[in-house]
Parts: structure tokens; sequence; C-alpha cells
């Protein structure tokens, strides 16, 4: 059998693991797209994507269209003539007139078990809903959000200790291996479709900085979940003294408390211990503005918090 040609769509960390992948396998990555390098840093330069990087390592084409409407575009990516086009986080949307270009196709790596969590954070939502299973779903891709036939899954486990940092760096090594496993069973005309049931699908809506607060009326373990999917972004928060506290590491304890919700009812070097509205949250490592994250121990040591109030506006 011929190895397939692939085009490469993707941007972020997690897209490059996957190109990395396929590009150790016999088929042939023809051509990669990626976002427009962006201003980041504290000087604002311009910084290519994970993925432009790594194509460029290996001498591979790199395009960076603003957009795939044009019908320029649409005769660009014809002349690569590939069987199919791999889609991994790309962050463009794909028009109907280029899902039919590729002669098998577009694939997606989505980071979920769908129909579950379809959209932008499904990791976040994941672990947001205390899911205790996700993975990764390779789906043929339609003129819907993340609607496509499902052709391919992975699943992995979802932890206690799980960040959202943590996650995804699981599953971006999963999707590496599930888009490899899918990509043989496709030369091989042995990936077949199955069709979403739309009933059980939930939406994985992207995360907004503002529902990073925490509600000190929601459980602890609640609460703890909220840490976790928050971290690395945008991170939960809370308020104190008018003060804006990031918290990077928190855990739900097996007690109960008759204090308010957000009260401090212990801080020792243990943690900063508060009372939620069904159990009691820990906190474990916190961040004052302008500062970096530290262990409650440093933070509580010149600071007597015992009965203060979290939360406010």
């Amino acid at each position: 059998m011929n190895p397939l040609r692939i085009i490469f769509a993707g941007t972020p960390e997690f897209a490059a693991h996957a190109l990395s992948a396929l590009l150790v396998t016999a088929h042939q990555v023809v051509a990669v797209y990626t976002q427009p390098d962006r201003p980041a840093g504290r000087g604002q330069h311009l910084r290519a994507s994970a993925v432009k990087t790594l194509a460029l390592q290996h001498a591979l084409p790199v395009l960076q269209p603003a957009s795939l409407k044009s019908p320029e575009q649409h005769a660009q990516l014809r002349a690569y003539a590939a069987d199919v086009l791999i889609v991994a986080a790309y962050g463009l949307l794909l028009p109907p007139a280029v899902l039919s270009i590729p002669r098998l196709g577009c694939l997606n790596i989505h980071a979920s078990l769908l129909p579950r969590w379809r959209g932008a954070a499904p990791i976040q939502r994941a672990i947001l809903a205390g899911d205790a299973r996700t993975g990764i779903t390779i789906m043929q891709m339609d003129e819907g959000l993340d609607t496509g036939d499902m052709l391919y899954k992975a699943d992995c486990p979802i932890t206690d200790d799980d960040t959202a940092e943590m996650l995804h760096d699981k599953l971006a090594v999963l999707g590496g291996a599930a888009i490899v496993q899918a990509v043989e069973l496709l030369q091989k005309n042995a990936l077949h479709g199955e069709r979403q049931d739309a009933a059980r699908a939930t939406y994985a809506a992207k995360l907004r900085k503002e529902e990073a607060q925490l509600d000190w009326t929601q459980a602890a373990a609640q609460l703890a979940r909220a840490v976790r999917a928050y971290n690395p972004f945008p991170i939960a928060y809370t308020r104190w003294q008018a003060q804006t506290l990031r918290v990077w590491q928190a855990q739900a304890l097996n007690e109960r408390s008759s204090a308010a919700p957000g009260t401090v009812i212990a801080a020792t070097k243990d943690g900063i211990d508060v009372a939620a509205g069904d159990g009691v949250l820990r906190i474990l490592r916190i961040q004052l503005p302008g500062g970096k994250p530290i262990s409650a121990a440093e933070f509580v040591n010149a600071r007597d918090l015992r009965g203060a109030r979290l939360g406010g506006a």
C-alpha cells in the first residue's frame, strides 16, 4: 500500500505532539498549516507556534493564512494532492469547500469522548463536571461543531490530582498515538464511522476569566475541581482585604463546618482551611498580586487569617 499524503493543520503544543507522532510513520506530511505568529511575552515579540517550530525543524512547507475562505487558498490546498487533512487545535474554521478537497476528507483530533464535551474547552469542562474518564476522539469533520462521525477512540482516566495542564499533557500524547492508529486503519480502508448521539451531547464553552472566581457557597469538592480545572488558565481566585488571591492548589477535606461559607476556620503550615457551602476546602498554594505562587505555609507565616472572610467583589 502506498503511504498517505497528509496535510496537517494545528497550532499549540497539543497539536505538535500529533504532528511529531505522524512524522515517524511511513506516511508523508506534505504541508503544515498553522496560525499566524502572535505577539507574546513581556516584549510582545512575534512568536511562532509550537507546530510551526516543529515543522521548520523537519523542513516542511509551512502556511499561515489568516483564513481559508478564499478560492486562492482552496487552489493551494488542492495543489498538494493530499489524501487526508488532519486537524488538531488549529484555531481556524474549515469552510465546507475545504472539507471536500482531500480525497479521504478531514480528520479532527478532539480531546474528549464525543459526543460529550463538544467545543473549545473539553479538558477543563470534564474536570469541572467531575467526570471519571475522558479521552481522544478521532472524528470525520463535517460542517457542524464537533458533530462528525466518530472514527476512533482512546480513553484516559481523570485522577483526583489532575489539573487541566496535567490532563492536557496526557491527552496530547494519547492524541498522537490515536491519530497514528487511525491513519493506519484509514490506509487499509478499515476506519468506519459511528454517528454521534446528539441527545447525549454536552457543550464545552470557552473559558472566561470571571468564571474562575471561587463561589464559597458551592461544595468543597466542586471548588477543588475548579482549582484543578482552571490551572494553568485562568487560575481560580478569591478576594481578601480588597486583594485578589489566586489559588493554584487546593483539596477538599472530609470535614464539616458550621461557619459561614468563605470563613477561614484554620490557617496552619498544613494549609488554609475555608468553610464552603458543603464541607471545607484546604488551600495549599496561593499567589498575591505581583508575587509568585507560594505555599499556604509561607502565606500564613506572617499573617493572621483566623476568622477572616474570603470572597466578595
